[in-house]
């Protein structure tokens, strides 16, 4: 077995219940997780939420000529007082996309609309509200300013320099960036590909009906959902039971097809022996004991298919708790910032995050970060919070009423009414 390039920072059995605080945990997945290889080239419009593979360099100027911010009159600067008033002769029209084929001399201005090339001679655009108009004769006030309402040719992007850097997310604003250099296609990473399964002999597929003592499986359709967002291939791997034989043709079947594995489940304190015996057989993983709620256990590492020809593949593993919660607070935490490095984002978006005033108290451990799930609401023009009410790692439904997590840090202890609290906005995490 290859020797991965992490240290396992909490080895099976290691019995330390905080073992690794939320920080370092997050540091040291978004430390060990490289960027896939591998790019294809994508017409622009398929190209959206994609991560850009090769810098975009600008063939253009942007704008490609000097032009007006404003609808106004092109004017030369030395040809304005600036103690009264200057009149000036009107000597034609610049409209966007047809420029004046004039040169404007001295004592002369053009009528010029917003985007239209400035005049030969211009250097200064006076808006068209201060200015008056006696026939062909303009009259412009004193105060203005040199090169004032123009915008310089290349002041946006110029030719021959990157306009958009490798390892940025396309995003809308992205796409017309890159429209504007008049570019039709472009290299980018190829989608990440994850596999996922639930373990567990009580979970059941929707669509069956309930066995005595069996639940629906909800963490595959949440995970999915939250990956699919994410941009990532996902593939479902179903429902694998707690048995090792299943577990190990489960592991090899995704660690072959897929760059990363999460499953939910099987990573408690308690969980079958074999659990953990298989994942250390099968790569090298690390089990560890966070120091947050909900989602102390989790599990990472490397998964290897085994050699197949002469290929040896592998995926990494994000061995999830199994309450539903718990799942996707550790995949926002963790899973998703590892997941973007994976795509090749870079640099990595902060977790989102301010400070608001909770209305309500909350009880709390020192010793341990907590991800209590929130509504945002104003106040008095003030950001304000309130817990969604119980708050149980089982009870899937405060996440859907949810629309935050109220992040309590380690070090704090109870939370009363009227105290700041940091939140992390799901508009911008989810």
């Amino acid at each position: 077995m290859t020797t991965l390039p992490f240290t396992c920072l909490d080895p099976m059995n290691s019995g330390d219940p905080n073992a690794l605080s939320v920080e370092r945990a997050r540091q040291h997945l978004l430390d060990t997780v490289q960027p896939v290889t591998g790019h294809e080239r994508l017409f622009i419009r398929q190209a959206l939420g994609r991560v850009l593979a090769e810098d975009v360099i600008s063939p253009v100027n942007v704008p490609a000529h000097d032009n007006s911010a404003m609808d106004g009159w092109a004017v030369r600067f030395a040809d304005l007082s600036t103690d009264g008033e200057t009149r000036l002769k009107n000597v034609g029209t610049a409209f966007a996309g047809r420029p004046l084929d004039l040169k404007v001399g001295v004592g002369e201005t053009a009528r010029i609309m917003t985007g239209a090339v400035i005049p030969e001679g211009c250097d200064c655009v006076v808006i068209q509200e201060v200015a008056k108009v006696e026939g062909d004769t303009v009259i412009v006030p004193p105060g203005q300013k040199p090169e004032q309402n123009v915008r310089r040719a290349g002041e946006d992007l110029q030719a021959g320099k990157p306009a958009i850097p490798a390892g940025k997310l396309l995003r809308p604003a992205e796409l017309g960036v890159i429209a504007s250099l008049g570019i039709p296609e472009l290299s980018v990473r190829r989608r990440v590909r994850v596999a996922l399964f639930s373990t567990g002999d009580e979970l059941c597929s929707i669509g069956s009906p309930l066995a005595p003592g069996a639940v629906y499986d909800s963490n595959r359709y949440t995970l999915w959902g939250m990956l699919t967002r994410l941009g990532c291939e996902v593939i479902d791997m179903g429902v694998v039971k707690d048995e090792p034989a299943a577990l190990e043709a489960a592991f090899r079947e995704a660690a072959n097809c897929a760059d990363a594995i999460i499953t939910s489940g099987g990573v408690s304190v308690g969980e079958a022996d074999f659990i953990k015996q298989l994942m250390a057989q099968l790569g090298e993983v690390a089990f560890w004991k966070i120091a947050m709620k909900p989602g102390r256990p989790m599990a990472f590492g490397r998964i290897n298919a085994g050699k197949i020809g002469d290929v040896r593949s592998s995926a990494w593993l994000f061995g999830l708790p199994g309450n539903p919660v718990a799942v996707m607070v550790t995949f926002y935490q963790f899973v998703q910032p590892a997941l973007l490095r994976l795509m090749g984002i870079d640099p990595l978006p902060p977790l989102p995050s301010f400070a608001a005033r909770c209305v309500a108290p909350m009880k709390k451990g020192k010793g341990r970060t907590e991800f209590q799930r929130g509504i945002l609401f104003q106040e008095n023009g003030e950001w304000c919070v309130r817990p969604t009410g119980h708050q149980g790692s089982g009870m899937l439904s405060s996440m859907a009423k949810a629309d935050c997590f109220i992040v309590l840090e380690a070090e704090r202890e109870k939370v009363a009414a009227g105290d700041l609290v940091q939140v992390q906005v799901f508009g911008g995490l989810v």
